[in-house]
C-alpha cells in the first residue's frame, strides 16, 4: 500500500525592517520574529516565502543564513516587493494582490500560513484581508516573545478566519443578533413570519449602514417607535454617538418650517430674537427621524436633499453654511411615488431616501401577533397605572376571538389596541379585566368602526363626506384634511361601481398609466387605501381582495 505524501507547511510573510534587524553575534540575543517562526518546536516550516522591500536585500540575506542554521529543513525564498510607500494602503494592497494572484497555490498538498507579526500595520491589514477573502487559502500565524527571555523563540498562535469554526464566537454573534431582533420588536414574541423577516432585515441594515431608511405603513403601525428603537440599537452597538431627534413634519407650518429644520440667525425675520440651531444641527452625529416626510414643502425638500448629499446647508438668514452629519430615518403613510407623479414630492429626494425602504404591515394583517401585543399592552398599562392589570382566561379568549375576526378593523392599528387596553384597565375592578369589561369595550369598538349600521355592506350613493364617514367612522373621518377627504370620497365612489381592485385601479389612474412603461394599478390603489387603514374588502362590499 502506497504511503500518503506528508503535507508541507508554507508560510508567507513580510520581512520586519525593525524587528528582524541585528548584526554580529549579539543578534542572537535579540528576539527576531521571522527567525523565531522557524524555531517553534511544534511548527515545522517547510518553505518560507519572505517578502521584502528593495532596500532590505542585505537584511534578507542575513535572515536566510540564520534560518538555515536554526532550521535546516526550511527552504527560504525571497521576493522583492516594489512598494514605494509601505504606509499607502492602496499601493500595498495592490502589490500584494498581484503577488497572490500569480502565486501557484496547491492546497491539496500544502498548508498555508500568513505571518502577520512583521511588516507595517498597513501590510498586516492587507494580509488579513487577503486571507479573510480566501484569496490566500490559509490561516494567520502570530508570534509573541517571552517577556523574561528575549533570546527565546517565544510562542505562536494560529488564527483561522473561518468564524464558523469558533463555536463561542458564533454563539455570541447569534445571541447578539437575537437580542437586537427582540429589542426592535419591544421584546414582543411576534409570530407573523413576514414581519419577523422584515425586522431581521431592518436589524441587519440598521447595524451596518448609515444610509437613509424609509419606513412606510399606515397610521399607528409603529413607525415612530421602531425609529426610536433603531436609534437605541445603533447607540448600543456604537454606530452612532449623537442624539435622537424626531419631528412630525405634519406639524410644520409656513415660514417656521425652514427655521425648525435648518435653524436661523438672530434678526433674520420678525421674532428671530436669537440664533436657533435647527433640528438638523441638533442631530449631528446621531439620527434624525422625520415622520410624515411627505408633508414637507418644496423648499424644505430641496434644502433637505442638499443636507443629505453634502452634509451642509444654510440656516435661514445666514450667508455661511453649517455642517451636520446625521443618519435620516423618514416615515410616511403616503405613497411617495404617487406624490412624485402629482408634483408634490421631489423625485430626486425620494431616490435619495429610499435606498432602504421597509413597509410596516397593518395590525389586521398580522392576526397571529395580536395575542402577544395584547400582553405587551397589558404590561404597559400596568406600568402606567401603577398596578398589575390582568385578563382572566375567559375574558382574554373573548377579546382575542373578536380582535382576530373579520369584524375587527383596527383602522388605528396599535393606537386602537393601546386605547382599548387602557380603557379596559381603567374600568377593571381590582386590576382584573373581566368578561363584562371586555364586552363593553367590544361594543365601543364596533360602534367606532361601524359603517352605516352594517359592515362592510355596499356603499350607498350619498355625499362625499358621508361616504368617507360610512367606511371609516365619523371620528376618524373628522381627522382627515378636507382635501384628502374629498379625494378619498371620489376613490370610494369608483370602488363601489366596479367589480375588482384592478378595474378600480385602471379607472382611477387612466391618465398617469399612459405615461408608464409598466404599471400595477391594483398595487397603487392598495397602497393608497392603506394610508387610511382600509382594504379592498372594506370599500367594495365584497369581502375579498379580488384583483381580477
Amino acid at each position: 500500500m502506497a504511503k500518503t505524501k506528508a503535507r508541507q507547511t508554507v508560510v508567507l510573510g513580510m520581512l520586519g525592517t525593525t524587528l528582524d534587524t541585528g548584526q554580529g553575534p549579539q543578534r542572537w540575543s535579540k528576539w527576531r520574529p521571522t527567525v523565531a517562526l522557524c524555531q517553534q518546536e511544534d511548527l515545522v516550516v517547510h518553505r518560507l516565502e519572505l517578502l521584502h522591500p528593495p532596500g532590505a536585500t542585505a537584511l534578507a540575506g542575513t535572515l536566510v543564513a540564520d534560518i538555515r542554521q536554526v532550521s535546516p529543513e526550511t527552504t527560504v525564498r525571497t521576493t522583492t516587493m516594489a512598494i514605494r510607500n509601505p504606509w499607502d494602503l492602496e499601493e500595498t494592497y495592490g502589490a500584494l494582490l498581484d503577488y497572490v494572484r500569480a502565486y501557484p497555490f496547491n492546497p491539496e498538498e500544502e498548508d498555508y500560513l500568513v505571518h502577520i507579526t512583521t511588516g507595517t500595520h498597513i501590510a498586516q491589514i492587507c494580509m488579513f484581508l487577503l486571507v479573510e477573502s480566501r484569496l490566500i487559502p490559509g490561516r494567520l500565524v502570530q508570534l509573541s516573545p517571552e517577556k523574561r527571555d528575549s533570546s527565546s523563540a517565544g510562542t505562536h498562535t494560529l488564527i483561522d478566519l473561518d468564524l464558523s469554526r469558533y463555536d463561542t464566537l458564533a454563539t455570541r454573534f447569534q445571541q447578539e443578533q437575537r437580542e437586537g431582533l427582540s429589542f426592535l420588536k419591544s421584546g414582543i414574541d411576534t409570530r407573523n413570519a413576514a414581519f419577523n423577516r422584515l425586522i431581521e432585515r431592518i436589524e441587519q441594515v440598521a447595524t451596518n449602514s448609515r444610509a437613509p431608511l424609509l419606513i412606510t405603513g399606515p397610521t399607528g403601525a409603529g413607525k415612530s417607535q421602531l425609529a426610536r428603537r433603531i436609534y437605541t440599537l445603533k447607540k448600543t452597538r456604537a454606530t452612532v454617538s449623537g442624539p435622537f431627534v424626531d419631528l412630525n413634519c405634519a406639524t410644520l407650518r409656513g415660514d417656521g418650517a425652514m427655521s425648525a429644520l435648518f435653524g436661523h440667525v438672530k434678526g433674520s425675520f420678525t421674532g428671530a430674537l436669537q440664533d436657533r440651531p435647527g433640528l438638523l444641527r441638533q442631530a449631528h452625529g446621531g439620527v434624525l427621524f422625520l415622520d410624515e416626510i411627505g408633508e414637507l414643502g418644496a423648499d424644505e425638500q430641496a434644502m433637505l436633499l442638499r443636507a443629505l448629499e453634502d452634509k451642509r446647508f444654510l440656516p435661514v438668514g445666514s450667508d455661511r453654511e453649517v455642517e451636520s452629519d446625521f443618519q435620516l430615518i423618514a416615515g410616511t403613510n403616503r405613497d411617495l411615488r404617487d406624490d412624485v407623479e402629482r408634483g408634490r414630492f421631489r423625485e430626486d429626494l425620494l431616490a435619495r431616501i429610499n435606498l432602504w425602504t421597509f413597509q410596516l404591515p397593518a395590525l389586521r394583517e398580522r392576526p397571529e401577533d395580536i395575542a402577544p401585543n395584547l400582553l405587551y399592552e397589558l404590561d404597559k398599562a400596568s406600568e402606567t397605572m401603577g398596578t398589575r392589570i390582568t385578563l382572566n382566561k375567559e375574558a382574554q379568549e373573548r377579546f382575542l376571538r373578536f380582535a382576530t375576526s373579520p369584524d375587527a378593523r383596527w383602522t388605528g392599528n396599535f393606537r386602537d389596541l393601546n386605547a382599548a387596553v387602557l380603557r379596559m384597565a381603567t374600568l377593571a375592578p381590582g386590576g382584573r379585566i373581566t368578561r363584562d369589561v371586555v364586552d363593553e369595550e367590544l361594543e365601543r369598538l364596533r360602534a367606532q368602526w361601524r359603517t352605516g349600521g352594517t359592515r362592510p355592506g355596499p356603499l350607498r350613493a350619498v355625499g362625499p363626506g358621508d361616504k368617507v364617514a360610512e367606511v371609516m367612522g365619523e371620528e376618524l373621518a373628522q381627522e382627515l384634511d378636507r382635501f384628502d377627504r374629498v379625494q378619498l370620497a371620489d376613490v370610494l365612489g369608483v370602488c363601489q361601481g366596479v367589480r375588482s381592485l384592478s378595474e378600480a385601479g385602471r379607472v382611477l389612474f387612466t391618465q398617469s398609466r399612459a405615461r408608464k412603461a409598466s404599471v400595477n394599478d391594483a398595487d397603487r390603489l392598495k397602497k393608497y387605501l392603506a394610508r387610511f387603514g382600509l382594504t379592498w374588502a372594506d370599500v367594495s362590499g365584497r369581502g375579498t381582495t379580488t384583483s381580477e
